[in-house]
């Protein structure tokens, strides 16, 4: 475990010192949102100030509610990967794959190794895609939008892997229930290479520019804190969790995809504030790129999919000419594969936390009932705690940091 902040809170207004204002009893209500630019989403807060200082928080939440666990209960569990997409839309393999590999543990699939090892890479590329765009929006909510415009482009070349991987970029649909519906190309291996060559630079230029700024550690040291007891209490997950001090990760703790196999850190805060947040994801970049090195340097030989043909689709040139091939691709289709009766909970390490689905099957050709775990709904409910006696624009740099999707947050 990996101590990454410990930094002196000088901040009274933090510990409730006598910088912080008296409340007047006259309050000015301020609408935060819903479509306000500073929001990154569509959610609102209505504020009660006095002055500029934060007195009590109104948070409504909804806007973009798309009925997610209802639809997934119309679906086959073949046409449900497509919408768990629009969830947390930065990093959508994570929500891809945590499905497929639900529902492969309600059939008790036996997944090859080269599998997981080709999963890992594309979630933790997808897991430094998410902390880029977090971590680039912290730093435009301070003023500094070079570093925002400089760390894009590794999230570019990112989506060019998806691209290559599965033909999409942002709303991915990657991966099917068993493995992926294509082996890694000569393009994506080439892409692959050049990114682990080339991206150590570029997250290092980027942490350059803000890890030890003075301008940028005034601003985000003792913004928005929260310790670890009322974390857990609340229920958070991930690095917002981990900022707090509390070393829990889904990939340690209960591993999947053979995470077991890789050496990794977890980096922890301390003060559980905006700079704590901030670092924790600047350091789990690094971890993330020491897996996907590890993972492609011994990515084992053998099928990118598993055995199972009612499950995954035949190739297309066996459709047209086999009629057993034929009649597995309707059957898949259309949703006729007879599944178990049960009922499973299985959980990744999304980017913003323990990213869950808890699946009920009555074994029929849809899901009984689905229930996703969704981090951002959990942890969201700590924001007016968090802001409480604040200034606005600490308020902005918290919400920021606790890297709120509003895709994921209202499901």
């Amino acid at each position: 475990m990996n101590d990454i902040a410990n930094i002196p809170n000088n901040n009274k207004a933090a510990k409730g010192g006598d910088s912080k204002e008296s409340i007047s009893g006259e309050f000015t209500t301020l609408n935060l949102g819903p479509t306000h630019p500073a929001t990154h989403g569509i959610f609102q807060n209505i504020l009660q100030m006095d002055g500029e200082r934060i007195h009590s928080t109104e948070q409504t939440i909804g806007y973009i509610h798309r009925a997610f666990e209802k639809l997934a209960e119309r679906r086959p569990y073949n046409q449900i990967t497509p919408i768990t997409d629009r969830l947390n839309y930065c990093s959508s393999p994570i929500n891809n794959i945590g499905w497929q590999l639900t529902v492969e543990k309600l059939i008790q699939a036996d997944i090859p190794k080269r599998v997981d090892y080709m999963r890992v890479i594309i979630m933790e590329l997808a897991r430094i895609a998410d902390h880029i765009i977090c971590n680039s929006v912290i730093g435009v909510d301070t003023g500094a939008m070079t570093g925002f415009l400089y760390i894009f482009q590794w999230r570019e070349k990112i989506y060019e892997l998806y691209e290559e991987a599965c033909g999409t970029r942002l709303t991915t649909n990657v991966g099917r229930i068993g493995g992926f519906e294509r082996d890694f190309s000569p393009t994506f291996h080439t892409k692959l290479k050049q990114f682990i060559k080339d991206f150590p630079q570029g997250l290092q230029e980027f942490s350059n520019l803000l890890e030890r700024n003075r301008i940028f550690m005034d601003r985000v040291i003792n913004c928005g804190p929260i310790s670890a007891e009322r974390a857990l209490a609340y229920g958070f997950t991930g690095p917002n969790l981990r900022a707090a001090g509390v070393d829990y990760d889904v990939r340690v703790m209960n591993p999947y995809c053979s995470y077991n196999d890789f050496d990794f850190t977890i980096p922890l805060g301390t003060q559980g504030d905006t700079y704590d947040r901030f670092m924790v994801r600047q350091q789990e970049m690094w971890e993330s790129l020491k897996i996907i090195k590890a993972a492609y340097e011994n990515l084992p030989e053998g099928k990118y999919h598993a055995d199972l043909p009612d499950f995954y689709l035949p190739p297309k040139d066996q459709v047209y000419h086999n009629m057993e091939a034929l009649i597995y691709h309707f059957k898949i289709v259309m949703g006729e594969t007879k599944m178990p009766a049960g009922e499973v909970y299985h959980s990744v390490e999304g980017g913003n936390g323990e990213l869950g689905y808890y699946l009920v099957s009555d074994g029929g050709r849809t899901p009984y009932r689905l229930h996703f775990r969704r981090p951002c709904f959990i942890y969201y409910q700590a924001y007016p705690e968090m802001i409480k006696g604040a200034l606005l624009s600490d308020a902005i740099l918290t919400m920021s940091s606790m890297n709120v999707i509003a895709g994921e947050l209202d499901a």
